[in-house]
This record gives C-alpha cells, structure tokens and sequence, in this order.
C-alpha cells in the first residue's frame, strides 16, 4: 500500500530542489505564467564576437534546461495536487496499480512500467 505521506515529503521535497534549480537560471514572467532564461551576467565592459557567442549559446542551453525543469515541475506539481484522488498511483492508461519500486524512484509517476513509454 502506497505511503502517501511519505510520498508527499518526497515531491515536495523535488519541488523545492527544481525550483532552486529554475530561480538559479530563470525568472517567471507574471505576464505568461512561465519560466524564462536569464543570461548570464557579463564578467567584462567590453566582449568580442567569441564571448557574445559563447553567452547566446549559454542562453540557449539555459532556456533547454528551463522547459525540462518546469516540464518536471509541472508533473510534480500535478501528483502533489492529485494525492488525495482514489486514482493515485494507478496507471492512467490500464488503471492497474504502478509498481511500489517505480513509485519510490518516481513518486510523480502517471504510468505502470509496461506503459512507460506511451
């Protein structure tokens, strides 16, 4: 049987590591409700055409680490908001309970091990 307790303190806990990790490399736009790259500060006044490269590549894979983190958040969010349904825990595809070893790795996890990838 599932420890719902202990599973909160788990998402809960990830919530709080991703959005230290997202406020580490982003901002919420109040405007959007979604998170956005910061650029990284400038060490110097003056930047040749290398440095701006190597900023609008660190930009870019900022804003890649942003939609993966805030995609994983998302899901967190979601299983903490969807705790206390009677379908937690439960493959949303084959309603068949998810496994106890998936749900201790994943406790966000939507799917059994057999429909994993759909």
């Amino acid at each position: 049987m599932l420890d719902k307790k202990k599973i909160k303190e788990k998402l809960e806990r990830e919530r709080d590591m991703l959005l230290d990790q997202i406020h580490d490399i982003g901002k919420l736009n109040p405007e959007t409700n979604e998170w956005e790259a910061i650029p990284e500060e400038l060490n110097s006044r003056e930047s040749d055409q290398n440095d701006m490269a190597d900023r609008f590549e660190d930009f870019e894979a900022r804003s890649i680490m942003i939609k993966t983190l805030e995609s994983r958040l998302n899901n967190i969010l979601s299983a903490i908001k969807g705790l206390n349904r009677e379908s937690f825990g439960r493959c949303e595809i084959c309603k068949k309970d998810i496994e106890m070893d998936r749900m201790e790795v994943n406790p966000a996890a939507r799917t059994c091990k057999k429909h994993l990838n759909n």
